[in-house]
């Protein structure tokens, strides 16, 4: 098993009610998990959104939460919901509806990386794929709950930003003309935050003079709907990032970009936790 589900990184006090998380970002890999995969250890990264973490880490300083999750996506998804569980994969578990993730192998405990490529040579057994939702997925969170809550309790409002990051593959054959988007934000088309929160953050990444869409490619996963719910003062919006702008996807390294990139983030980063307080002093004024 990874050492952790998840490392929780919080400021020294409290002023925003933005909670920063990313999912993907896990890369403790088990030696055992390692040995039973058909992948060698590069290609096994492919789908993990690498080094997302270090992107935003910035966020206690600005007064916000940060949770980052210690096991890679490859092992177990955190952006999927616990029942997504992939017969192809799974011993005993039946087919149940038609779900476009868990067909193409992208469920709860993925079948495939990047491109489709298989991470197993056969089945798992039902009891492993339990083990890692009890040990991995549910304290990530429980965790991320207690968070939301927390901070709608404190500030009236709480903000989810769901980090993430995209191949460029997908931004360039997402059909988009002209200049293609560095980021794409994600509120399941209105569903998961409010507009005025959502132009608020499309804001603070234009401002920082990054190409932004919404929606397309990426319209948002579970986390985004299952913690979107702005009719009682919570939101969560996705974002992703082309990651050819700070990394080599083929090495899986940090690019020459990388450091100033990290610090443009860091202005945006700033500009996003700023939203819940203002946005109450608003509310107070009215």
């Amino acid at each position: 098993m990874p050492s952790t589900s998840y490392h929780l990184h919080l400021p020294d006090e409290f002023t925003s009610c933005v909670v920063f998380a990313s999912p993907h970002s896990g890369r403790d890999y088990p030696w055992s998990f390692l040995r039973g995969t058909i992948l060698d250890e590069h290609t096994i990264r492919s789908s993990e959104d690498a080094f997302v973490d270090r992107l935003f880490d910035c966020a206690p300083q600005f007064g916000a939460a940060f949770l980052r999750a210690g096991a890679p996506r490859a092992y177990v998804d955190l952006n999927r919901a616990c029942d997504e569980l992939d017969p192809a994969l799974i011993d005993g578990v039946r087919k149940a509806g038609n779900n476009p993730r868990i067909a193409s192998g992208l469920g709860v405990v993925p079948r495939v990386v990047a491109n489709g490529r298989a991470i197993y040579r056969g089945k798992l057994p039902r009891s492993e794929a339990d083990k890692r939702i009890t040990r991995i997925w549910r304290p990530y969170h429980d965790k991320l709950g207690e968070l939301l809550v927390q901070s709608r309790a404190q500030f009236g409002t709480s903000v989810l930003i769901d980090c993430h990051s995209m191949p460029h593959e997908a931004v360039r054959q997402s059909g988009k003309k002209g200049d293609l988007p560095q980021i794409v934000i994600g509120d399941r088309f209105g569903a998961s935050a409010s507009s005025e929160i959502v132009e608020r953050v499309e804001a603070a990444f234009a401002q920082a003079g990054l190409r932004v869409v919404r929606n397309a490619p990426f319209a948002g996963a579970f986390i985004t709907q299952h913690y979107g719910r702005p009719s009682q003062n919570q939101h969560a919006i996705q974002i992703e990032i082309d990651r050819s702008i700070y990394m080599d996807e083929k090495t899986v390294r940090p690019n020459g970009n990388f450091h100033p990139f990290r610090k443009l983030l860091r202005g945006v980063v700033a500009e996003l936790a700023a939203i819940g307080p203002q946005q109450q002093e608003q509310l107070a004024a009215e």
